[in-house]
Parts: C-alpha cells; sequence; structure tokens
C-alpha cells in the first residue's frame, strides 16, 4: 500500500514509518522543512515537501494514495497560547482528507487523544462518540471534534478510523509531558505531584502505539476508534517518586491551586484523573503492547541522560 503520512518525521510518526516499511508498505511523508525531509528519507520513505496549511498538497497527495496516516499537529503553537490555530488547521486538514477520499473505500487514520474524555473514571473507545460529549477541557473538545468529523467519514465511503492515544506515549528520545516533568523537578529542586498523587495517566510506549497504527491502516472498520493504551492508569505520584529517586530530589505533594506556579503550562493537566482502557482494541485487533511499562521505561534512565527541555 502507498501511504501518505504528516507528522512522519515526528516522535509518533517516526516510529510508524519503519513499522509500515518493514510490513512492505510505501510511505511518502509530508516535510516541511530539510531537516524532516532528510530523516524521512534516510529510513526509506519519499518525501512530499508541504505543511498543513499547504491544502492543495494535502488533497493532491491523499488522491493519489492507496491510505492516509494524519498523525501531525501544531503543538509548537498549541502549547504557546494558540491552541485554537493549531485546532482549526488540523480540522482543514481532515475535511480536505475527507473530500480527497470521499467514495474511495480507502483507509485514514487519525490521532487523537484520551486526556479529559471521562475524568475520574475509565475511558473506553465507546466514550465520546457523540457531538455533545461532557468534556471539561478546551483542547480535548476541539480535538474530539475533529475526531468526530473523521469518523464520520464512513457514510461517505472512507474507511477511517481514530486512534486515540494517552498523553504519555514514551521511549527513548521523549520530549513530551515526561520529560517536561523531569525538566520540572530540576529546576524546581523538587519532583512534585498535585494532592495526593492518585490521580492516573494511561501510557503506551512508542513503538507499541506505532504497531496499532499499522493495524488500523491495515484492517479497521470504517468508523472505528481505537485506544493506542498499554497501561490504563499510572498514578502521578509512581511517576513522581521514580523521577526524584533517579534525580536525587525530595519528592513532595504541591497543592491544586499552585499547580500553575510549579508546572508551569502542565499545571491544568498534570492533576487529572483520567484512566483509559484499551480493552476493546485489544480484542478486535489482536493488538498487544510487548515494550516497558511507563515506570519500568523511566527506571531506566534515558529520561536522565540530558538536561530535558
Amino acid at each position: 500500500m502507498r501511504v501518505f503520512m504528516t507528522g512522519a518525521s515526528g516522535w509518533i510518526g517516526s516510529a510508524v514509518v519503519p513499522e509500515l516499511i518493514d510490513a512492505g508498505h510505501q510511505v511518502v511523508g509530508l516535510a516541511r522543512s530539510d531537516a524532516s525531509a532528510e530523516a524521512l528519507t534516510a529510513v526509506g520513505a519519499e518525501v512530499r515537501r508541504g505543511d498543513l496549511d499547504d491544502l492543495g498538497t494535502l488533497h493532491d497527495a491523499a488522491a493519489d494514495a492507496d491510505g492516509v496516516i494524519h498523525l501531525a499537529f501544531k503543538h509548537d503553537i498549541a502549547f504557546s497560547g494558540g491552541f485554537q490555530g493549531a485546532a482549526e488547521s488540523d480540522r482543514r486538514a481532515v475535511e480536505t482528507f475527507g473530500e480527497a477520499l470521499a467514495g474511495s473505500g480507502k483507509p485514514f487514520v487519525i490521532a487523537s487523544g484520551t486526556l479529559g474524555l471521562t475524568p475520574g473514571r475509565v475511558a473506553t473507545e465507546r466514550d465520546g462518540l457523540s457531538p455533545d460529549w461532557p468534556v471539561p477541557f478546551e483542547a480535548a473538545r476541539a480535538r474530539l471534534a475533529t475526531a468526530l468529523l473523521a469518523v464520520g467519514l464512513a457514510p461517505r465511503n472512507v474507511r477511517s478510523s481514530v486512534v486515540r492515544f494517552p498523553p504519555t506515549v514514551h521511549g527513548e528520545g521523549d520530549h513530551g509531558f515526561m520529560a517536561a516533568l523531569v525538566g520540572i523537578a530540576r529546576d524546581k529542586g523538587v519532583s512534585g505531584y498535585i494532592g495526593d498523587g492518585s490521580n492516573r495517566w494511561p501510557a503506551v510506549h512508542r513503538a507499541d502505539a506505532a504497531h496499532l497504527v499499522r493495524l488500523a491502516l491495515e484492517g479497521a472498520p470504517a468508523g472505528s476508534t481505537l485506544h493506542a493504551v498499554g497501561e490504563e492508569g499510572v498514578p502521578l505520584r509512581e511517576v513522581a517518586d521514580t523521577i526524584g529517586r533517579r534525580l536525587g530530589l525530595p519528592v513532595a505533594s504541591v497543592a491544586p491551586e499552585d499547580a500553575d506556579a510549579h508546572f508551569g503550562w502542565l499545571g491544568g493537566l498534570v492533576g487529572v484523573d483520567g484512566p483509559a482502557s484499551s480493552a476493546l482494541t485489544r480484542a478486535s485487533f489482536g493488538w498487544q503492547p510487548t515494550h516497558p511499562g511507563l515506570i519500568e521505561d523511566l527506571a531506566k534512565g534515558h529520561y536522565f541522560d540530558a538536561p530535558s527541555a
């Protein structure tokens, strides 16, 4: 299958590309920079220059492909006050892909998230499937709306599916939330958690997540929602304890009202209790994560080899 990918040189995408190529697929990756283009070429992918705002490029590349995987999101502006703009760009891209693929029966896989779907209880693949689903966070509402747009392409003969990722897709080289928590602990001189730290985040190793993306591309029925969740819920206190132990720092509770001051841009998320299940995904697709869990991965030490951003 000839697959067009956005986000192909990103954290998850750069694991998906070799997963696809090893399975015999051809990959054409969208690249907005020379560095991204070189990275894609180095692993055997073709390059299509452009970015998420080049809607004509997205349309033509999708029309020329046998399937599309959309993993890109403007995280660079989303976490610096421009989330609405990033979400609108994402929605326009999905609309464009939908127009290009309508009537083709081709697979279309997009990324979404689990955090915020069902605060305080375990989220399943059946949650968040209606426009009026109560979501407490603006960011989660925007991603949910775009995911619903994608699965809604099924009646237009697009084999669309949504893969929801947990907030922590971990592994060596990760510069996401876990790396940020390590950096905050270093800066503050203490590894913190909110309240009693019993709130849970689901997690998955990057390699396991990449494998599920391939399975979705190859066989997910139209309108499917999958959960790339390796661990249902890791207490944030355990994360803080592991970080503190590795850095030789004290571990301490941070009051909810002080979360923003201590954790900065992560303040609104680090206290969320957002466990999620992947039981339905595993039963339907035979997906079984085989790589280390979050605490084991943290304990390996690669998150602490150099100061984290």
